[in-house]
């Protein structure tokens, strides 16, 4: 299965920490601003970083815009380029786009031009961001430390008919799960005895190293 690739347009404080939570999570990402410091500052961390201006859309496709799975506008000094920016990949058939908004007023204009998710930086993480954007079975995300999160998993079909002593996930994996919804019931503090199916919310607790771990090894289908 081919490695979906990540484009990060607008490198300030917000843009930044997604570029580097994803490089962190060792996936590809093209970093792109219009100033070159901020470009270089990037260079060591992204796959890719480059100098250009995303409201021109040669430039757009001169980077392969189109082939990238997923890109986040995180343009944060002019509405009017976030909007441009985002207008010309949603023409370019990009399959996924992620805007910072910086007002409501902004969220609606993104709305109508078609981007598929709308973030806050004000009420939304970074890090938390990234995390959601790689994992298609991560729900929610939040971080209680710099080190360790409390996460929502959507069980997939490797954990169906499986207990949680079976899996033996605490001793494995140093995470625990703390809950799990299924449908519009929630098991608190599940015995290790507990069947997890196909579909169920686990509601599990840990390092980040651990709970990467874990989604690699028995979630991601």
């Amino acid at each position: 299965m081919k490695r979906k690739e990540f484009a990060v347009i607008g490198l300030g404080r917000f843009g930044g920490s997604i570029c580097k939570a994803l490089s962190e999570e060792g996936v590809e990402v093209l970093a792109i601003d219009v100033d070159e410091d901020r470009v270089n500052a990037y260079a060591n961390i992204a796959s890719h970083a480059v100098v250009g201006d995303t409201t021109d859309e040669a430039v757009l496709k001169s980077l392969g815009i189109r082939n990238f799975d997923h890109v986040i506008v995180a343009i944060g000094d002019s509405i009017q380029a976030s909007i441009l920016t985002t207008l010309i990949l949603k023409e370019l058939g990009v399959p996924h786009i992620t805007v910072k908004a910086t007002n409501d007023y902004h969220e609606r204009v993104l709305n109508k031009i078609g981007a598929d998710q709308i973030v806050h930086p004000e009420r939304d993480m970074g890090k938390r961001i990234a995390h959601n954007i790689i994992s298609n079975n991560v729900l929610d995300y939040l971080e209680l430390s710099e080190e360790h999160s409390i996460v929502e998993i959507v069980a997939s079909r490797r954990l169906d008919g499986h207990s949680i002593i079976d899996l033996d996930i605490r001793a494995k994996y140093g995470i625990n799960i703390v809950a799990i919804k299924r449908g519009k019931d929630i098991i608190v503090s599940p015995q290790a005895t507990e069947i997890i199916r196909h579909g169920d919310i686990l509601i599990v607790i840990g390092a980040d190293t651990d709970i990467n771990r874990f989604e690699k090894k028995l979630v991601e289908e």
